[in-house]
This record gives C-alpha cells, sequence and structure tokens, in this order.
C-alpha cells in the first residue's frame, strides 16, 4: 500500500455525495487481505471476460461475479443469471469478507440489515472507463449499493436522476468504498477514462467490487 493510501484511509472523512450517498475513505483496509485472496479465488473458478453491450460494443472492463446470480451483458440485453454462461456452473459463493465488509459499510451509512446475493467486480485497466448509467436490472430498489474500490486510483461519477445532469466527480483510492441508496439508489453514475498510475500492490489495474441484493 502507498503512503497516500495510508494518509488518505486515516486521515479523511467520509465524503457527502448526496443525501443518501456517501463515499468511506479507506473504510475497506481493515478487509483487504482477505479481499484480494478472495478475489483470486473467484478468478480461478469464473474467469474475467470482456462483454458486450446490446448495442454490441465490448466493454473496455473485465468482469466476473459471484454469489447467488451473476450481472451479464450481451446483445440479448443486461440480466441476472444464476450461472456463469462461459461455464455453465453457478457462480462462486460470495466470500464472508465481502459479506462482512458490505454490511459494515451500509450500516455506517444508515442503511441496517443489508444482505447482498450478489457482487459484480470489474477490472480497469488503463484508459478503461464505465459511462453513466443506472443499476436498474434488479428487482427492487430498497436495497444499497456497496462499491469497494482496489488498485488503482478512479475518478467516480456521481450524477443525478437523468443522464443529462452534470456528474460531481471525485476521487476514488485504494480501500476507498461508496454506498448509495434510498433516494439515491437510481443516480447515474460511472467513472473516467483511468489514468496510468500504477498502484503499489496491484500494478496497472483497478479492481471495483459493486455489492447489490438483486433477487
Amino acid at each position: 500500500m502507498s503512503t497516500q493510501d495510508l494518509f488518505h484511509g486515516a486521515l479523511a472523512q467520509p465524503v457527502v455525495m448526496g443525501p443518501q450517498a456517501v463515499i468511506l475513505p479507506g473504510f475497506a483496509v481493515p478487509w483487504m487481505d482477505r479481499l484480494l485472496v478472495a478475489v483470486e479465488e473467484i478468478q480461478a473458478q469464473a474467469l474475467f471476460r470482456q462483454m458486450s453491450t446490446p448495442g454490441g460494443r465490448r466493454m473496455s472492463v473485465s468482469t466476473t461475479s459471484c454469489g447467488e446470480l451473476g450481472w451479464v451483458s450481451s446483445e440479448h440485453g443486461y440480466r441476472y443469471s444464476p450461472v456463469d454462461p462461459h461455464s455453465g456452473r453457478p457462480w462462486p459463493g460470495l466470500p464472508e469478507a465481502f459479506l462482512e465488509l458490505a454490511r459494515a459499510a451500509a450500516s455506517e451509512a444508515g442503511f441496517a440489515d443489508f444482505h447482498p446475493d450478489t457482487c459484480l467486480i470489474n477490472r480497469y485497466p488503463p484508459g478503461a472507463r464505465m459511462g453513466l448509467h443506472q443499476d436498474r436490472d434488479e428487482r427492487d430498489f430498497s436495497a444499497p449499493i456497496v462499491s469497494v474500490s482496489l488498485g488503482m486510483t478512479a475518478t467516480f461519477l456521481f450524477g443525478g436522476h437523468r443522464r443529462s445532469d452534470r456528474p460531481a466527480r471525485a476521487r476514488l483510492y485504494h480501500g476507498d468504498v461508496v454506498v448509495w441508496g434510498g433516494e439515491d439508489r437510481l443516480r447515474y453514475h460511472g467513472v473516467a477514462p483511468l489514468l496510468d498510475a500504477p498502484h503499489a500492490l496491484l500494478g496497472r489495474q483497478r479492481i471495483n467490487l459493486t455489492l447489490r441484493r438483486a433477487g
């Protein structure tokens, strides 16, 4: 971990992004060793892959999933599936470290009793991005979203309830956690193109864990 990451997590206060949206700087650090081991175990069972959007464009990030359901994208649309379409097998289970962190972060942000059943894992190389979008493939929107940043620093874009709303921008460092729900649950959000600034531990990549209640 870099000196910047250590001081960021130790000194920074929560950053309020909306009435029910907050960045918790460095919140994931106590779980870090277990998180990284779990990601390695998951990708050994369900390989990262570049999916295509319904419009046929290949995404710049590589993805995999774990939990009861996994998020998939193809020319047929976005959906959750109980099996990995690449292997035909169920997705790896949600690691205990993921569950502990997600529940603790949600509680810290004011959302008690969060029980995620899926985690989308995105891997960003330099230059990769995520366009502004809403998370609306879940059955209901009563549960919050918990997003964990690992590796290279990213610029998070947090917009309004219309795609045209100008988004706020915030830097996300290794170990930061973003939680949003309630009236902020359907706000547009994304990630600006990732700068090529290697992380001391994970090198030239950013890994993002997004935990949701989908079923």
